[in-house]
């Protein structure tokens, strides 16, 4: 479903219409960029996106819906950036209320009895890709409905994407659960039909807005478990490096082929055991990154932590991308390319973040 060749990856940037985007987007055959998994893993950029659309023609006030998105993405990493592991726990008030820290057997099962949203778990394990509109959805209805914390679940859909961004994915449920927003977001069933184009009736959530946030958990969703994630990365490889050559570092946030490629280097992709014990993800996305390596000439692969494989005698010849997930590296750091590079660190929500970006609509000028 999703390619790995960068030359086609390229040629989805080229092919965005954002405007029909602007209007269709909401809908799970809508035309959005389904570029999400090539920016999480720094393959392409935000700004990248952001000024290949302005070069095709379109004026900021055309792209600005698909504008927004890409700089949630931003806004996203910047709030990990100065919050750290903080992100994991509940940043603005404690989500309430709470009855389990587990996740509901029969959202996993996708047998939650909301046939949209079943069909749409059972194509994420099969394909790793679901709907933005649809990540909500089930969100709503583990946090809100079911009544669990957002931690597990969202762990377990981080997992199975191929654009896992914990950043993103851990604000987006704490957004819809309402730790990291002002209030819940909760979806009937009318509206869940509207946008999947379904017909279904007589659900647990086919009911008014006033009725359903008063509702008690629906026993679909009453038994909870916790799961066992893990990822299993392949045996490490011994890898070669030429001493009289700089060494680029990269990871699962970084894949980027055209990084210094001027540079005659030896370069690295480092893939940490311990940073996948936090953070686990499933043998799909260990084959996507795998795969989209492949692009970078090359490229050499270990599985091994930072100070096993780098001592202090190689420290300065080292080159990194910034990301909240490389702070333990040591060496020359590279800014991460923004769309708007004029704002940094945390603001308390999307709006004044945007509010600020606003400031600065030739950022991401053509160049």
């Amino acid at each position: 479903m999703f390619t790995t060749d960068y030359n086609e990856i390229l040629a989805m940037i080229d092919a965005i219409d954002p405007i029909r985007y602007a209007t269709t987007r909401n809908y799970i055959g809508g035309a959005v960029t389904k570029l999400s998994p090539y920016i999480s893993r720094g393959v392409i950029t935000t700004r990248q996106v952001a000024q290949a659309v302005l070069k095709n023609g379109y004026t900021i006030q055309q792209a600005e819906n698909l504008l927004k998105e890409l700089a949630w993405r931003d806004y996203f990493q910047q709030v990990w950036l100065a919050k750290g592991d903080d992100i994991n726990t509940d940043l603005k008030q404690q989500q309430h209320p709470v009855i389990s820290y587990g996740i509901p057997v029969n959202m996993v099962a996708a047998t939650s009895g909301i046939d949209a949203i079943d069909q749409a778990i059972t194509a994420l394990y099969n394909t790793g890709y679901m709907h933005n509109h649809v990540r909500m959805y089930v969100a709503a209805l583990c946090c809100n409905m079911a009544q669990c914390h957002w931690l597990h679940p969202a762990r377990w859909m981080y997992y199975h994407l191929l654009d896992a961004d914990w950043a993103s994915n851990a604000l987006s449920w704490q957004w819809v659960a309402g730790s990291f927003s002002s209030k819940k977001y909760i979806a009937n069933q009318e509206n869940i039909n509207k946008y999947c184009n379904s017909n279904q009736r007589n659900t647990f959530l086919d009911m008014s807005y006033e009725a359903l946030s008063n509702a008690i958990a629906p026993e679909p969703l009453q038994n909870t478990t916790v799961l066992s994630l893990q990822t299993h990365l392949p045996e490490t490889k011994r890898i070669s490096l030429d001493a009289s050559l700089p060494i680029y570092i990269y990871n699962f946030y970084n894949l980027d082929p055209v990084w210094d490629m001027h540079v005659k280097a030896n370069r690295i992709l480092l893939l940490e055991p311990k940073f996948f014990q936090q953070y686990p993800v499933s043998d799909r996305t260990v084959q996507f990154i795998m795969s989209l390596s492949e692009n970078i000439d090359n490229i050499q692969v270990v599985f091994a932590e930072f100070d096993e494989v780098f001592d202090g005698t190689v420290h300065a010849q080292i080159h990194y991308k910034e990301h909240p997930s490389t702070k333990h590296y040591k060496g020359i750091k590279h800014n991460r390319e923004w769309m708007f590079e004029q704002i940094k660190g945390y603001y308390p929500s999307f709006s004044a973040y945007w509010k600020q970006c606003e400031k600065y609509p030739g950022s991401f000028a053509l160049t």
